[in-house]
């Protein structure tokens, strides 16, 4: 496969269309899935919207169309992220501009052009990746604040810095650095834990002793050490 291999939907009313785009989208070495109208397509993307790279999309389809389902794509938490190439055979500026205006990655017009298609798709997945790498590397930054202020807070229990510790970068290091105090803390806060454990037995203990002293030093016990010596002297 090539570096910029993806998983595509294409999302087509004509069966005719859908197998030629699979076609030619394989033979880049790309993963291919289809849908033969919008609410098709929207079921599958929301099943598991990270599971696929780019949208083939359609614009002129039945009951729900290519600016409808690219609409629907763009307001969702979950699937904003998901580029979208508009395919159609309508030429007019107007319908170009308002694809762009509604989020979309890009446009192509039929009859396919390979070599434009190719480079379209290309294009497209690069700025994705870009993105992706981006979001993720965000995430992660997120991740070293939470844990910071976790940390701060007092919370070490809930500091978890696996995947960023993971990281061959200075973002992996900063997570190893916070992830070894973590520790140190931790096995500062068991023993010191563990020392006031034994702080509470030792107490524990010389509250029964002093109980005891108590006890024994009060003319009623050391009367009742009298009588039983006396007994044990007649026995």
């Amino acid at each position: 496969m090539t570096d910029l291999a993806a998983r595509i939907l294409v999302v087509d009313d004509s069966v005719v269309n859908r197998k030629l785009l699979e076609r030619l989208l394989t033979q880049e070495s790309h993963t291919v899935e289809t849908a033969s109208d919008g609410r098709a397509a929207l079921a599958r993307i929301e099943q598991d919207p990270y599971s696929i790279d780019v949208v083939l999309l359609d614009i002129m389809m039945p009951e729900l169309d290519g600016y409808e389902v690219l609409q629907s794509l763009k307001e969702g938490e979950r699937t904003r992220h998901l580029p979208v190439i508009m395919i159609s055979a309508i030429e007019e500026v107007a319908s170009v501009i308002r694809c762009i205006k509604a989020g979309a990655a890009d446009y192509l017009t039929k009859p396919f052009n390979p070599e434009i298609l190719h480079a379209r798709l290309a294009s497209t997945l690069a700025e994705k990746r870009l993105r992706d790498i981006e979001r993720e590397y965000l995430l992660q930054v997120q991740i070293l604040t939470d844990a910071a202020a976790a940390m701060e807070s007092g919370e070490y229990g809930s500091v978890q810095l696996e995947s960023v510790a993971s990281r061959q970068d200075s973002l992996g290091r900063l997570g190893r650095i916070l992830q070894q105090v973590v520790r140190e803390v931790r096995s500062r806060e068991e023993r010191l834990t563990r020392q006031v454990a034994e702080l509470r037995i030792e107490i524990d203990e010389a509250r029964k002793t002093a109980q005891v002293a108590r006890i024994t030093g009060t003319d009623y016990f050391r009367d009742l050490r009298e009588q039983a010596a006396t007994l044990r002297r007649q026995l």
